[in-house]
């Protein structure tokens, strides 16, 4: 029994020193890391995402809801006029309007996600720069779509983050211009099922906001 037990320990312990070589030889990237901080390692687990995606303007809240099947594809968007349905394996031109919207959407809701699952993307990063809206000293990293592909190709995001990666705020620049086509915070972080989402961010001027509400991870 014993001799069993120093040959497990000293399994173990193999193991361990070679998890932690690999980690040395492939460290994460700042992309990774910062998904990560929202629960990315565990999002292979999700199934079915649901959520409602508000817009605030002007005074007037404008939402949809949205049920996701990962596995199956399968998307139902519901407003206060319409309910649509669709698969995301089969798009076409009646659809893909209604994808448009989904992508948007989930975009504001899982962008610590698209950092890492995104393709075709170039990162830049930043230390210590002043956040455009709190004017707190955070880091920057930069993503940039590529000019083919996608819905929006070619835009831009800044994302200011803290040292515990998580972020604060955000630039969008619409084709990657210098100019910041809007730019809000990320506020009220909840967690469902180990995934963390930001489920408000407000402009300077407070008179947009997006926030999240009905959301639910099965």
């Amino acid at each position: 029994m014993q001799k069993l037990f120093i040959l497990f320990f000293f399994t173990s312990l193999f193991i361990s020193c070679k998890q932690k070589k690999e980690a040395e030889k492939h460290p994460l990237s700042t992309a990774e890391k910062i998904a990560n901080h929202y629960g990315y390692q565990n999002w292979n687990d999700v199934s079915e995402l649901h959520f409602t995606f508000n817009v605030l303007r002007g005074g007037n809240t404008f939402s949809r809801s949205w049920n996701w099947n990962k596995k199956t594809g399968d998307v139902k968007m519901t407003t206060a006029t319409d309910t649509i349905q669709y698969n995301r394996n089969s798009i076409d031109s009646l659809s893909q309007k209604f994808d448009k919207a989904f992508i948007n959407d989930k975009y504001w809701l899982m962008a610590p996600f698209n950092l890492v699952s995104d393709m075709g993307v170039s990162f830049s990063e930043k230390q210590d720069v002043i956040a455009p809206i709190s004017k707190d000293t955070l880091q920057q990293l930069t993503i940039s779509y590529g000019n083919e592909g996608g819905y929006t190709p070619g835009d831009a995001y800044d994302f200011f983050y803290n040292s515990d990666y998580e972020i604060k705020e955000w630039n969008f620049r619409k084709g990657n211009a210098k100019k910041t086509s809007l730019s809000t915070t990320w506020e009220k972080n909840k967690s469902f099922k180990n995934i963390t989402f930001s489920t408000s961010h407000q402009d300077p001027t407070g008179l947009f906001r997006v926030f999240f509400t009905n959301i639910s991870v099965q």
